[in-house]
């Protein structure tokens, strides 16, 4: 048993060792994007939101349907990390601490596009709830203004969660290095040193946030969703919404979760611990939040029929035939068929077959965003005010740069931190090609 904790920590540590050049030129490359994204956005706060494509009526676009997006890409940390372990799955130990580095990076990049959309960004601080001479104070009874108390409240308990789980793995690596490695990670180790009264302490906080964490992987999007639930707009107004935005933010997490591994098990050289058992189990996961999701695609248009209301029934139909139906079409197919695939075991357990998928559906998702936002609001109510929107290259520029910074956030993390747990992964070679 000492030579498989050995193992272990041996492999993480690696993992841990100065990277490539190979490794520092993509961040480096990521990083560049990322700071290209902000020249533009600085281009846009020179020039205006004319600089966009938004338009009347379609006033929310690119950045709304990414932050939207990027939000639902972060519950997958959650996910795996507090609610597996409250049903102590024992796959979950490989794979949640890339999840919860997902998490914190998904979240930030969210919640600089409603910030970015706000245009005069300057003057954010009018949202914050304190007197002032304007005698202007949020409204709370807002979807909008519920969105900033969830997210933040989000994030909070993740970095919380996160970092409570890094402490002992934090210790283990402060005993291995010397200079100043050791004294960044004796002070981020604080004071730990494996004693039962720490461990009894450790878990009992553990396991506390974890419950803590768990509802809020319904809330969160569930509160996103009442962004589009409580309006009249056609294609918007549905209770289905909660549930439908809770099921496709999971879909879209565990996707972005394999898509992540499946590289980053091979340059960190985590194989034995992050093992093809561990994609697969995620795998399967998808195919029920894909099965939740196909079913709210049907029952959408069947509930605009059931419902009859004309106006309901022509946006359905333009939908699937007007200018945004290859959209359409396209989110039916990436994120309620393809997922099926997985009940294929060769696919299932074939690494390019899950890599593959997996990007495909986040694709489909961030589509599936862009057309809840935006049809619903070029056809409304009103037919002479219909006006068509194409992002415009700013938007387009913008949102790559964040999507950079997301990932090259997240490369260097990762070299910093235990990209696995070292008290809680299990490297089982004979499991490696066991039946999934």
């Amino acid at each position: 048993m000492s030579d498989l904790y050995v193992d272990i920590e041996n492999e993480v540590m690696d993992a841990l060792e100065p990277p490539s050049w190979r490794y520092l030129a993509l961040v480096a490359l990521l990083m560049l994007g990322a700071g290209t994204g902000a020249l533009v956005w600085y281009y846009q706060i020179r020039y205006g939101m004319g600089t966009t494509g938004l338009n009347l009526p379609v006033c929310w676009g690119t950045y709304i349907t990414n932050f939207v997006f990027w939000i639902g890409i972060g519950h997958a940390g959650t996910l795996i990390s507090a609610i597996l372990y409250l049903f102590r799955v024992d796959w979950r130990a490989a794979v949640y601490r890339s999840a919860e580095t997902m998490t914190i990076f998904a979240v930030l990049t969210a919640g600089m596009f409603p910030l970015i959309h706000l245009g005069r960004v300057w003057v954010f601080y009018w949202l914050l709830p304190y007197p002032n001479q304007r005698h202007m104070w949020p409204n709370f009874q807002s979807p909008l203004v519920l969105d900033v108390l969830a997210v933040s409240t989000y994030l909070i308990v993740s970095v919380i969660f996160w970092y409570t789980g890094l402490i002992p793995d934090l210790a283990a690596v402060r005993d291995r290095v010397t200079g100043w490695r050791k004294k960044l990670y004796t002070f981020l180790a604080m004071g730990w040193q494996g004693r039962n009264d720490q461990w009894r302490h450790y878990l009992r906080a553990y396991t506390c946030l974890a419950c803590l964490a768990t509802p809020l992987v319904i809330s969160v999007h569930s509160v996103v969703s009442w962004d589009f639930a409580v309006a009249l707009l056609p294609g918007w107004h549905s209770t289905i919404f909660p549930p439908y935005f809770v099921a496709g933010a999971i879909h879209s997490g565990l996707a972005m979760v394999i898509t992540l591994l499946i590289p980053l098990r091979k340059v960190l050289g985590l194989d034995r611990i992050i093992q093809k058992r561990h994609l697969t189990a995620m795998a399967k996961l998808n195919i029920l939040t894909g099965s939740i999701m196909l079913y709210a695609y049907l029952v959408e248009p069947f509930m605009s029929w059931y419902s009859g209301g004309d106006i309901e029934r022509a946006l359905v139909a333009w939908r699937g035939t007007g200018p945004y139906a290859i959209y359409y079409w396209g989110i039916l197919f990436l994120n309620g068929v393809l997922p099926l695939l997985y009940f294929n075991k060769k696919l299932r357990t074939w690494i390019p077959s899950l890599f593959v998928i997996s990007l495909l559906v986040n694709v489909g998702m961030w589509l599936e965003r862009y057309v809840i936002i935006v049809p619903s609001l070029a056809h409304d109510f009103i037919p002479h005010v219909w006006h068509l929107y194409t992002p415009s290259w700013v938007e387009l520029t913008i949102s790559i740069g964040a999507g950079c910074f997301f990932l090259g956030m997240f490369l260097i993390t990762v070299r910093i931190m235990p990209p696995v747990s070292i008290v809680e992964a299990r490297p089982d070679p004979e499991l490696e090609e066991a039946p999934a």
